[in-house]
């Protein structure tokens, strides 16, 4: 059996799925594609996958027939209609974030998954299956530090786009951290605040940049997130737990350790991609694993992407005000409470 996929949104995000999805993954088979740009869509089709139909709009491609699973990957304003859509027709959805820009966008999914009955939707936080961090949820829920206490926990880039605004510093960069935190965590944010410290001299005007964010769970867990997106040095990102008991840290990524010129060091990632593309795999794997069982969605679910975008609703408010801010959610329904499977179910396979 062969899941069918149809891509929406060929970008380039898009076209790194297709190309997983065809070339990497097994189980899957991308039939169908469609972008805004159709010169861009048959280009994409016709590199990466030759056989796939290419549609006027994601309302086609969502009715074909040829089509059992669908995969968001248009720009943020169009993924809300896009899933409904999906969910109306009864197919499998994967969408990359955000599920939707608002918080009441998550919400109309969140109702509408909820009557249909079955999980069908996974959000596109790809952190929850990379390795590193996989490992910190497995030492968590041994125990091995005790409660935790207080999280540290950095991300940086080399530098930002001119188009990258301060708020998006919470809804496109942070936004990974706040989901993976809450899921790490298993406890429910309560406060936050942002502080700015000095600015450096590498951010654009307009943009505020580095910047601190601090976060109170409801079980008294203090957060805080660094954003620095213009840091020059690399894409590097941090993760440390101190708990009643010792410290865990996100392991540092493998690097061939190099001594030249009077100095040893190892190299920094400069592509955000490349840090997570092995992440990118198995979460892609698990949805389509998913579907070859028919069993529910197991990955991050629209629940978590409406609690992400509460989440971040209040950091910008908080960005706004400077002021410490409440994060405030309905309880979580009964229907998303299965939590994701163990590390064991996420290994990687490949063609």
């Amino acid at each position: 059996m062969t899941v069918r996929v149809g891509v929406i949104g060929t970008g380039a995000i898009g076209q790194d799925h297709i190309r997983r999805l065809e070339c990497k993954l097994s189980g899957a088979k991308v039939t169908a594609v469609t972008d805004v740009n159709q010169d861009l869509a048959r280009k994409v089709a016709n590199t990466y996958a030759k056989q796939a139909t290419v549609y006027a709009n994601d309302r086609e491609l969502i009715a074909a027939r040829d089509v059992d699973a669908v995969l968001v990957a248009s720009w943020g304003p169009a993924h809300e209609a896009s899933v409904l859509a999906g969910l109306e027709a009864g197919k499998r959805v994967f969408c990359e974030k955000p599920l939707a820009t608002t918080a009441d966008g998550c919400m109309r999914i969140v109702e509408a998954e909820m009557a249909h009955g079955k999980r069908l939707v996974q959000v596109g936080f790809m952190r929850r299956f990379d390795s590193g961090y996989l490992q910190l949820k497995q030492a968590l829920e041994q125990e091995l530090v005790g409660e935790p206490l207080m999280v540290r926990c950095v991300h940086r880039n080399v530098e930002s786009a001119e188009s990258y605004t301060t708020d998006m510093a919470i809804t496109d960069t942070l936004i990974h951290e706040i989901d993976v935190l809450h899921w790490l965590l298993n406890d429910e944010y309560q406060h936050v605040r942002v502080l700015y410290p000095k600015k450096t001299k590498h951010a654009l005007p307009h943009l505020q940049d580095p910047q601190l964010v601090l976060l109170e769970t409801k079980k008294g867990v203090i957060i805080q997130a660094e954003i620095f997106v213009n840091c020059k040095y690399g894409y590097d990102i941090q993760c440390e737990i101190a708990g009643e008991e010792g410290v865990i840290s996100l392991p540092d990524v493998p690097a061939v350790r190099l001594c030249s010129n009077g100095r040893k060091g190892t190299e920094v990632l400069q592509d955000w991609k490349k840090r997570f593309e092995a992440a990118y795999d198995v979460e892609l794997q698990a949805f389509i694993d998913d579907g070859l069982k028919d069993e529910p969605a197991s990955g991050p679910s629209a629940w978590d992407g409406y609690v992400a975008a509460v989440t971040a609703d209040a950091c910008v408010k908080a960005q706004e005000s400077g002021r410490e801010e409440s994060i405030e959610l309905p309880k979580k329904p009964a229907f998303f409470n299965t939590q994701q499977p163990r590390l064991s179910k996420y290994r990687r396979r490949q063609r």
